[in-house]
């Protein structure tokens, strides 16, 4: 320890000192001060970061105890990447860390201990964090009230109208018209193909179909034959009304989203990291294609097919539109991070380093096993602090913790 530095508890054979403290304080402090966030008064903000700090190192004594190792690869990707986000290289990083005071070794066995404490408290949330089946049907039923409830219904029709007092002969004539295209359908021929041909519906050309609508925006006779149907099914007689006969089909039935997903399309461009291409070297080159773009002497997508050593570099980077848990968090997070038309910084991932652009966003609606796997991760994420507030106690409760006035 330096001096004036001193040793604030010890919890099981882990030590918590005041210089980490300190150091602690001051890096809430000032992300309290970036986030507009105002503090407890100072006597009150040291005992709760005291107090998490034990939290951790609790966490740390567990997660020695359980035997996980982490690899000198995973921590120097951990370096690399807290140098990216704080836009530095490498060896700017060092040079911080210099000025702040903090030892470049001890800097990396806080990122070994961090990872150790993250792997092993994720280890125990997936044992203590059980939901079933039934806890995923009720979500997705109160979201769908929530969000009204009501499946949207495509009907298509082919329409044969009859004039206002038309006789008993043309009524007949069109009568056979309708049912002469009901069993041209029940056939096989397309229901498309007969509407543009037959019907006197003002959507014939699209087929017949009106679009996706609530069942109550459609006609109520309308709704009485198509609310029973199934997607793609054909009512199997006509239906007549005030304006002539009609063949009906359900195009496509659609339940309200409880869920809806954001997807992007971005481009990357990867750099394999080898004996001659090191980390350092990787994120210098891809600085310098970085400079090229944004200066247009040259494009994103032409450097992705010069340079690019991933599947997509022909299709200049292209990874086509993604949902959210398609890539891995590093390379994620860095995109979601991202404005449309906003180039990253060069990142580091477990596959190299890349540089990416983010072109397009939407909001899509996800499909059955898409939505029961975001509610699945939301009520994980709803849990998780109870769980992780539970597994800290009982921690706390089995540990050592001896705390230590600070020396006269």
């Amino acid at each position: 320890m330096r001096v004036g530095d001193y040793i604030v508890a010890v919890v099981n054979q882990e030590l918590l000192t005041a210089r980490e403290v300190d150091q602690r304080m001051s890096a809430v402090r000032d992300a309290a001060l970036r986030g507009g966030a105002t503090l407890p008064p100072p006597d009150e903000f040291r005992r709760k970061v005291i107090d998490t700090m034990l939290d951790e190192r609790a966490q740390m004594s567990y997660a020695r105890d359980l035997g996980v190792r982490i690899d000198e690869v995973e921590v120097e990707r951990a370096v690399l990447n807290v140098a990216s986000q704080n836009q530095m290289t490498p060896t700017q990083l060092r040079a911080r860390l210099v000025e702040e005071g903090m030892d470049y070794a001890r800097f990396r066995n806080n990122l070994r201990d961090q990872i150790l404490v993250d792997r092993a408290r994720e280890r125990e949330m997936q044992i203590r964090i059980r939901i079933t089946d039934a806890d995923i049907d009720a979500l997705l039923e109160k979201r769908r009230q929530q969000s009204g409830g009501k499946p949207e219904y495509n009907v298509a029709q082919i329409l044969v109208t009859v004039p206002d007092g038309a006789t008993d002969a043309v009524v007949s004539e069109r009568r056979a018209r309708a049912e002469a295209a009901l069993a041209r359908v029940k056939a096989g021929d397309s229901f498309e193909s007969v509407a543009r041909e037959v019907s006197d519906d003002a959507n014939k050309a699209a087929g017949g179909a009106m679009g996706l609508r609530a069942l109550d925006r459609l006609p109520d006779v309308f709704a009485e034959r198509v609310r029973d149907l199934q997607s793609g099914e054909l009512s199997p007689t006509l239906l007549r009304t005030g304006a002539g006969f009609h063949v009906l089909k359900l195009q496509e039935r659609r339940d309200v989203q409880a869920f809806t997903v954001i997807q992007t399309h971005a481009r990357h461009l990867l750099l394999r990291l080898s004996p001659l291409l090191d980390q350092v070297v990787a994120m210098r080159r891809l600085a310098e294609f970085k400079r090229q773009i944004v200066s247009g002497a040259s494009s994103f997508e032409q450097l992705a097919r010069e340079h690019s050593e991933d599947g997509s570099a022909q299709q200049g980077g292209d990874l086509g539109w993604t949902s959210p848990g398609t890539f891995v968090p590093e390379f994620e997070d860095a995109m979601n991070a991202l404005p449309v038309g906003g180039i990253s910084d060069p990142l580091a991932s477990r596959f190299g380093v890349h540089l990416i652009r983010v072109d397009e966003r939407r909001q899509s609606a996800l499909d059955a096993k898409q939505e029961r796997e975001q509610a699945r991760s939301l009520l994980r994420e709803e849990r998780y602090p109870v769980a992780l507030a539970e597994w800290n106690r009982e921690l706390r409760a089995r540990a050592y913790v001896e705390l230590r006035e600070p020396p006269p």
